[in-house]
């Protein structure tokens, strides 16, 4: 079979259009239909989200249609060869049509159990992330996890698969391989076998040997790539310069942390860093140099697990380091500046102060980040750009009321400490939602710790301890909606005969994108062929501390699994990771 081009595609009538792209949605020819008033399409990525587009906006009944045009993994059909051509080739390149007995048995279930909860079959792109294949195991796992979900979100989830394998059957017919979404997936993989627990538990904390690992390798690759000058800093920062034909024209800064949250993924920091070296190395095989100097840092630590020094790589680079977290104990007692020397490190404070950059000599920092939220997943959208960083506040509470006997104390003469705290998290919530249509974008707020102290089943709760977190795209916003909290906390406090106490812990300044960097991220965008989405991130990023001295913005990444982060099913795709390298090089290119 010829490969199709984009060209020749724009150039059929509507029935060669849709006879080219047959296969590619299951049984299910609507799709294409639809999707050719929106030509011409100027890349594959146009032509995938179109399509996908066309599924969005379809009915229940048309997506639900679409869902059951798929065949059951290593079902009947499978077995009595009625497959098409494309799921055949799809669930034996997963091994499905090699099953033991044992695991042919368990699909057979997972098929019967998971048809009588929802009514449709379950849908997998079992050619994974990568495109590879996966595992017959990673499947079960798959199917079990994913009949926990609601049949809402499941439905959801089976559309999303149809589209991972509606993408990679577009590539296989436009003969697109990834090959630098392959590279950066690779090597977050590789990266991730340097962790401090078990095979498989992520989990890189700072001046472990794991994090010493991982600088190691990433001065290894970066050398590798082409960078001119690569340095692992004072504080384990791994610093790589691709020189520009101008040495005084101003740097442009880039990356993110390599460091992990406990049982952490494998893209949350280290995508930013792998994506701008597949972009060096690609310039420096095709002899090419900008006209400024970029430097890619992976900053050794962002997510303060081991010590409370979140943003130590980032902060040390704006003057930031704060000289008593080097006596900061972790939990065996060992302190900052002993891990550091035992890791090879001085540890002097004079090094380290040294390292802080010169704001004027930099032209701004950008940096790539998987969202670590459900959005981008939610509406089919690979990229994103971020409008800007959250403000936070963080506050600890304690509801003190009386403790007494549940059985006897009639519930109006009660002081239930609990029970305020419980109505407070409920206005937190209502509060939260009212700002969704803020011109700014929306708050959230998270009672994350509930906490009865010496509670027992029949006593009243006469003491509550909780947090809250609050965070809204503007200062502003924040601290109005810290201040309707903290008034409805006293509200209730005086209504039900409770005290409570509610102290800041933190205080994080909202970060907003800089006007001209956040236009160059939707031009790059725009460039690879995707309408411009913006949303704000809700978590902190190295951007917001190096936001203090000079102008950054961001470019968000979907992740899978309903965009799920800080855990191992954390993931991306080839495809999306190829998208990110050729938006950044883009933006390289026009900086």
């Amino acid at each position: 079979m010829s490969t199709l081009t984009l060209h020749a595609l724009n150039a059929l009538d509507r029935a060669g259009f849709v006879a080219a792209l047959d296969g590619v949605y299951e049984h299910s020819p609507w799709i294409a239909e639809r999707a050719a008033a929106a030509r011409p399409f100027r890349t594959l990525a146009h032509l995938k989200h179109a399509l996908a587009q066309v599924v969005r906006q379809a009915s229940e009944a048309e997506q639900l249609g679409l869902i059951r045009a798929h065949p059951e993994l290593a079902g009947k059909a499978a077995v009595a060869g009625e497959l098409t051509a494309e799921s055949t080739h799809e669930q034996r390149t997963a091994g499905l049509t090699h099953c033991t007995p044992a695991e042919f048995e368990r699909l057979q279930q997972l098929n019967r159990d998971y048809n009588a909860r929802f009514g449709f079959p379950f849908i997998l792109a079992v050619r994974g992330p990568r495109g590879l294949g996966l595992s017959r195991q990673q499947i079960i796992d798959t199917f079990a996890r994913r009949l926990r979900h609601s049949p809402a979100f499941e439905r959801a989830e089976c559309l999303r698969q149809i589209h991972r394998i509606a993408e990679i059957r577009l590539n296989d017919k436009f003969g697109h391989t990834p090959t630098q979404g392959n590279q950066v997936w690779d090597w977050a993989e590789a990266l991730a076998v340097h962790t401090e627990g078990e095979p498989g538990v992520l989990t890189v904390t700072y001046m472990t040997p794991a994090h010493q690992a991982c600088a190691r390798q990433l001065q290894a690759w970066m050398q590798a790539c082409g960078f001119d000058e690569v340095n692992i800093d004072a504080v384990g920062n791994v610093v790589g310069l691709y020189h520009g034909t101008d040495p005084q024209a101003p740097r442009l800064l880039t990356g993110s942390h390599y460091d992990t949250v406990r049982n952490g993924g494998k893209y949350d920091g280290r995508l930013g860093i792998f994506v701008p070296m597949a972009c060096v190395q690609a310039l420096h095989v095709q002899g090419k140099r900008l006209p400024y100097t970029l430097e890619v840092v992976g900053f050794a630590e962002e997510e303060g697990q081991r010590y409370k020094a979140t943003f130590l790589g980032s902060g040390a680079l704006i003057g930031a380091f704060n000289p008593a977290w080097l006596d900061q104990a972790d939990a065996q007692g060992i302190t900052m500046r002993h891990a550091m020397q035992a890791a090879g490190y001085s540890a002097h404070l004079a090094n380290i102060q040294a390292l802080q950059r010169d704001a004027s000599q930099y032209r701004g920092f950008v940096e790539v980040h998987i969202e670590q939220g459900p959005v981008l997943d939610e509406i089919d959208q690979p990229l994103g750009v971020v409008s800007g960083i959250n403000g936070v506040m963080r506050l600890t509470g304690r509801a003190t009321g009386v403790s007494c006997h549940a059985g006897t104390t009639p519930m109006p003469m009660r002081h239930d400490a609990a029970a305020a705290v419980a109505e407070l998290l409920l206005y937190v919530e209502q509060r939260a939602l009212a700002d969704a249509a803020s011109p700014h974008g929306p708050s959230v707020g998270t009672v994350g710790v509930v906490h009865v102290p010496h509670g027992a089943v029949n006593v009243v709760p006469g003491l509550c301890d909780f947090t809250l977190d609050l965070r809204a795209p503007t200062n502003a916003q924040r601290d109005a909606l810290c201040a309707d909290v903290l008034a409805q906390a006293q509200a209730i406090a005086e209504r039900r005969g409770v005290q409570i106490d509610i102290e800041e812990s933190v205080r994080a300044a909202a970060a907003p994108s800089h006007p001209a960097w956040q236009a160059r991220w939707e031009a790059a965008v725009q460039h690879v062929g995707l309408p411009v989405f913006h949303l704000p991130s809700g978590a902190g990023h190295d951007a917001m501390k190096l936001h203090e001295v000079m102008p950054q913005a961001m470019l968000f990444v979907r992740g899978g699994n309903a965009g799920i982060s800080h855990n191992p099913l954390e993931t991306i795709t080839n495809d999306d990771a190829q998208l990110c390298v050729d938006a950044f090089m883009h933006l390289l290119e026009h900086a």
